[in-house]
């Protein structure tokens, strides 16, 4: 993987993960597409910029378990949570993860890049990462 700002979109529904993939593609950005986050983790390396954009079920290993996984490995991405269910525990397992953003599926595409506009943006700034509620749509 590149070390340019890359989008991994880690989400195990294909028609889910293809179309955001396309999207983000669409919007000139350079993509990278897992269907599970043990799948995204296997290809990760140290020194990765970007952004995750990450479906909040999914069988195997949370959200929560990629967050630590990523902090025991020193990679800093911001993650975008997007998920069917827009219930208050999804909604707080995204807050709890620090998320930058929380989609509830079909998602806005503009909403989304923008939300992964300012997560980049901000990474790169050193602001503050962490305006889920700012960015939830």
């Amino acid at each position: 993987m590149p070390k340019a700002n890359c989008i991994f979109v880690v989400d195990d529904d294909p028609s889910a993960r293809n179309g955001l993939a396309r999207l983000l593609r669409t919007a000139g950005h350079e993509v990278r597409d897992f269907a599970s986050v043990n799948e995204f983790l296997n290809a990760l390396f140290r020194g990765v910029s970007g952004c995750v954009v990450l479906d909040a079920r999914m069988p195997g290993r949370s959200g929560e378990e990629l967050e630590a996984e990523l902090k025991t490995r020193g990679i800093d991405l911001p993650i975008i949570v997007v998920s069917a269910d827009d219930d208050q525990e999804t909604r707080s397992r995204a807050h709890k993860m620090k998320a930058a953003g929380f989609f509830r599926k079909p998602v806005d595409g503009a909403a989304l890049l923008d939300a992964i506009d300012w997560a980049l943006r901000s990474r790169s700034t050193g602001g503050n990462q962490n305006n889920s509620d700012a960015a939830q749509r």
